[in-house]
């Protein structure tokens, strides 16, 4: 019986610029896989426009810590040779890494060029709302720290399809460069008439020099790092056909278990399916209609139905491309996609991620360990790590739902033979203190079940009849379970 997976998100925004991180997942690897951690997902390796750039400010694919460039040889998080060391140690330790990484767009290019645009709406980027007209835009990448080593590829304005910036004229707008063959591109999210343009320097994936030099590049990567998989960021943003082509090549070249989630961050549940369908399901996605579902019910507490608390959310429809979770670095307080989920809510949250049969679930670091910067917040270890035990040790089986109450709702695991005293029983409250009436097995006759939250510090009998009644108190949440034989 294999057991259970569980993917930690190893960063938050405001990590300290130190170069430490690296270092720190090696130190930490032992202690997340005795948390039942068993895969990591890791920020962008690559260099960025500084040493404090989180890595979503891409330079150059090919640094990783390794050459002097844009004033730094490390990256925010380390050198090249700390990053291959955590990787290995983490694999030593029985974790996979997937390694982040940012293909949309680049950053500090080295020098500027004069080429023709036309300026377009940002409220929708099909409307052109200037006459053709020449810019000086930073679109020169030479890499002059790095030369030609592991690729001789130079980026120019023919490999980019809009920028932001004129340094001519110090204007800021969003510009879509001209050319022969040059447009947005057309597979990709329809917000603001077409969401081709995000950030910086936008790769244009109709160019088929770009698309060969970026599937090498991904093959280069995985190489390099020996990853496990990849978390492809912004995909929403990107030529739908690149992604399943990208898709298609690392899995052939690094075989079928190579593993891959993308953000395409879009609540609707129809087009999540619809990208899945697109791509022809080379990679899962992570669930973010039920991400905004979670950050509601914190809002809206007790009338907040949680009854539906899975409707029209990816892990439903598709339990086996769902990478769920609860927060992330885009949605923590003051970031780009803020909708944090509450405080009196989190733990509940983390339940309804860890203890079910489907989805893959992501602990995030930022609940974990906690957030720093200006308004640091604390991290929830003690409310997650029941969580993750009982995921480890307790959460197998045939699974039966009891959400038959809008602010009590249950389930029951059954548990499994192979795994010794597993099986476990979870009740819900967004309201006032209540109870559920579950079966757990005739078998389970006198057994004695504790909440494994420590909530609660009463105990439930199992009843002949093999029901428990399982209490919760109000605004929280109880995993009960036969406790392990080390803590009776």
């Amino acid at each position: 019986m294999p057991q259970n997976h569980t993917m930690m998100q190893f960063f938050e925004w405001h990590l300290k610029a130190d170069g430490e991180h690296w270092k720190n997942l090696s130190k930490m690897a032992p202690k997340l896989k005795e948390m039942c951690i068993d895969s990591v997902w890791i920020p962008p390796v690559t260099k960025g426009q500084s040493a404090e750039d989180t890595g979503y400010g891409i330079y150059d694919l090919y640094d990783l810590g390794e050459f002097d460039q844009k004033g730094t040889v490390r990256t925010k998080y380390g050198t090249k040779d700390e990053l291959l060391a955590a990787i290995k140690v983490c694999q030593d330790n029985g974790i996979q890494v997937y390694a982040d990484i940012v293909m949309n767009h680049k950053a500090a290019a080295d020098e500027t060029e004069t080429f023709k645009v036309v300026e377009v709406d940002p409220e929708n980027r099909e409307n052109v709302i200037s006459e053709p007209f020449d810019i000086e835009g930073w679109t020169k990448f030479t890499f002059p720290g790095r030369g030609d080593k592991y690729s001789a590829f130079k980026w120019n304005f023919g490999h980019f399809n809009g920028t932001d910036y004129d340094a001519k004229t110090g204007k800021s707008g969003i510009f879509r460069i001209l050319g022969k063959n040059k447009d947005w591109n057309e597979n990709v999210d329809d917000e603001f008439g077409n969401y081709d343009y995000l950030m910086f320097a936008n790769i244009d994936y109709d160019h088929p020099d770009v698309q060969q030099e970026m599937i090498e590049w991904g093959k280069w990567l995985a190489d390099t790092l020996n990853c496990d998989g990849y978390r492809l960021d912004a995909i929403k943003h990107i030529n739908h056909e690149f992604i399943k082509n990208f898709a298609k090549e690392a899995s052939s070249h690094r075989g079928d278990n190579f593993y891959m989630v993308g953000e395409f961050w879009n609540s609707e549940l129809a087009a999540c399916q619809e990208f899945l369908d697109q791509i022809d399901y080379q990679m899962d996605l992570f669930d973010v209609s039920l991400h905004y579902k979670l950050h509601e019910a914190s809002l809206a507490g007790r009338d907040f139905d949680l009854t539906t608390i899975f409707d029209d959310t990816l892990v439903q429809s598709h339990p086996m491309n769902a990478v769920t979770f609860v927060d992330n670095h885009d949605s923590q307080p003051n970031e780009a996609l803020e909708s944090w989920v509450g405080d009196w809510f989190k733990q509940s949250a983390y339940a309804l991620i860890l203890l079910r049969k489907d989805g893959y679930p992501c602990v995030f670091y930022g609940d974990y360990f906690g957030i720093g910067g200006e308004e640091p917040v604390d991290g929830k270890q003690i409310a997650i790590d029941p969580l993750l035990k009982a995921r480890c040790n307790k959460a197998y089986g045939e699974q039966d739902d009891y959400f038959d109450h809008p602010n009590t709702i249950g389930w029951v695991r059954k548990g499994v033979d192979e795994i010794e005293r597993s099986g476990l029983a979870v009740v819900i409250s967004n309201g006032d203190e209540g109870e559920k009436r579950m079966f757990v097995g005739e078998h389970r006759a006198g057994e004695v079940w504790v909440d494994l939250t420590n909530t609660r510090e009463d105990s439930v009998e199992i009843e002949e009849d093999g029901f428990g009644v399982f209490p919760v108190n109000g605004e929280s949440v109880s995993v009960w379970a036969l406790p392990d034989e080390d803590t009776n």
